[in-house]
């Protein structure tokens, strides 16, 4: 499995800016697939993940309402939509496949990663 993050970029706060994820391998319907986040000085965290085989959503409590993660089975690409950014979300902001259709928020158990995409939100 490979990961393709792209889509980021510099944008003002308030902005809205859609990231897309790539994923080449077999049987991507059942991967549970997720973004993550890496700001300035910070630790990686978790964004927001979207269950295998089921397309239930969780969020980050930082983005919920504002942010909105999808996936195409079909062009086997998740994508992350942001609304109202804020000049804290500015990051690099990975893309992850977890083998387990359970999905969850913490990285380890997440077994592929994109090589991640800068968005910087100035004000």
């Amino acid at each position: 499995v490979q990961l393709q993050a792209s889509g980021g970029g510099l944008v003002q706060a308030g902005d809205s800016l859609r990231l897309s994820c790539a994923f080449s391998g077999r049987l991507f319907s059942t991967y549970s697939m997720g973004w993550f986040r890496q700001g300035p000085g910070k630790e990686r965290e978790f964004v927001a993940g979207l269950r295998g085989r089921n397309p239930t959503t969780y969020y980050a409590n930082s983005v919920k309402g504002r942010f909105t993660i999808s996936r195409d089975n079909a062009g086997k690409s998740v994508y992350l939509q942001m609304n109202s950014l804020e000049l804290e979300d500015t990051a690099v902001y990975y893309c992850a496949a977890d083998s387990n259709p359970y999905g969850g928020s913490a990285s380890n158990r997440y077994d592929f990663w994109g090589q991640g995409t800068q968005v910087t939100v100035s004000s």
